[in-house]
């Protein structure tokens, strides 16, 4: 049995009371950072080496019999402790050359977002979130919590809403999986103008372009923060009308690649995409179009989907000529340029070009399901320059 987890994320509908309990101990997180990191520095000064978080515990403890920082006791004593955690953590991770993390900062009131992290007794009951401190407050809750959650962490967006995450355990057997049949197999060939097309012979499935479509409110609205004087009401408005733009378009976007996710996952047992290079893509001058189809997000919810209903997901190699070559007699097209959207092989055969990669994905995901093996076919010993340039193989660019 393997131990996997799961996250549910609520939005709350706190009272005024609640919210203003929620940004005290929002409030509290950030002081006990800021105090924490400041007497990490300061004994590394004098002492010339780490203090040690056990100590630095002890200290946080004292702080609240004194006068000056009582008001500590009103936040929760887990969710202080775990900010220590996480300070740590953040040390860690700098000097860890594999995450290449910055080095932990102090936190301003006005860039940080609020925000804390109680790590248990937190629980889901009758539509209520039972947070230690404040007691139970109402969330929207789109599905049941059906496993025990482990910690909940709370955020406030920039539009003054509150969320919180609740993160859960559950077991999965670790039985192995047979080979889907070629019937219930699907290759999945990504883009811009369509975000799908898939090798079954359905019709395309269209981009959303969600920020494309908010663009013309979006500009309209930032132009009205500008505008501004600053540090007045106004402004404050402003900045919470461009806030919730951005969180619709993104709750657009979001909804759209869940739904689709789901419907590829539910219909399908086997599902062949290939490993795209977002974020080499999301420097050049197509960036806006690519962050905007969050190819990134939808192979993320694929991974998890097919992990937790027992479904076959396989990632074709970025090199795979899967464009270039003919299903049909297996010859490499070494002409086809990115604005040729169909071809015609020597064979007689012809090509539609998205159409043609969506089978050539499936054609290869189920052959290295067949051989067991995660490699898949270069471009037939053509010359490769990886990052520069590729002869004989298509870095998987999309249509404009």
């Amino acid at each position: 049995m393997a131990k996997h987890r799961k996250v549910y994320r609520f939005r709350m509908k706190p009272t005024k009371a609640q919210a203003h309990t929620l940004n005290r101990m929002a409030g509290a997180r950030r002081w006990v950072w800021n105090w924490a990191l400041s007497r990490r520095k300061e004994h590394y000064r004098e002492f010339g080496k780490t203090l040690p978080m056990s100590a630095l515990s002890s200290e946080l403890t004292a702080l609240k019999t004194r006068s000056e920082t009582a008001w500590l006791k009103d936040a929760d004593s887990q969710a202080l402790q775990q900010v220590l955690k996480d300070l740590y953590q953040a040390y860690d991770n700098h000097f860890n050359p594999r995450m290449k993390a910055k080095f932990p900062r102090f936190k301003n009131r006005k860039r940080d977002r609020a925000r804390f992290r109680i790590p248990q007794r937190v629980k889901v009951v009758d539509g209520k979130v039972v947070i230690p401190k404040i007691g139970p407050v109402r969330i929207y809750q789109s599905q049941p919590v059906d496993e025990p959650t482990k910690s909940a962490t709370f955020r406030r967006s920039v539009d003054g809403k509150w969320y919180v995450s609740l993160t859960a355990e559950f077991e999965m057997p670790d039985v192995p999986l047979s080979p889907p049949s070629p019937e219930r197999s699907v290759g999945i060939d990504l883009g811009l103008i369509d975000f799908a097309t898939l090798s079954d012979g359905s019709e395309p499935i269209p981009a959303p372009k969600c920020f494309r479509k908010s663009q013309k409110k979006l500009r309209k609205a930032q132009r009205t923060v500008s505008r501004r004087k600053p540090g007045s009401k106004r402004k404050i408005k402003a900045r919470i009308q461009v806030a919730r733009i951005h969180r619709k378009t993104a709750n657009q976007r979001n909804d759209f690649l869940h739904k689709l996710s789901t419907e590829l996952v539910g219909k399908h047992a086997g599902l062949c995409i290939e490993d795209l290079s977002v974020k080499g893509l999301a420097r050049t001058k197509l960036a806006k179009s690519v962050t905007d189809a969050s190819w990134g997000e939808f192979r993320r919810q694929l991974e998890y989907k097919c992990l937790w209903n027992r479904k076959h997901l396989v990632v074709i190699d970025r090199w795979f000529p899967s464009s270039k070559m003919c299903n049909a007699c297996g010859a490499l097209n070494g002409n086809l340029t990115l604005k040729d959207r169909e071809w015609d092989c020597e064979c007689g055969a012809h090509h539609k070009r998205d159409f043609l990669a969506a089978c050539n994905i499936r054609d290869e995901g189920l052959r290295m399901l067949a051989v067991g093996q995660t490699e898949s076919r270069n471009a037939r010993g053509a010359s490769v320059r990886p990052r520069i340039e590729a002869v004989g193989v298509e870095p998987r660019i999309p249509r404009l």
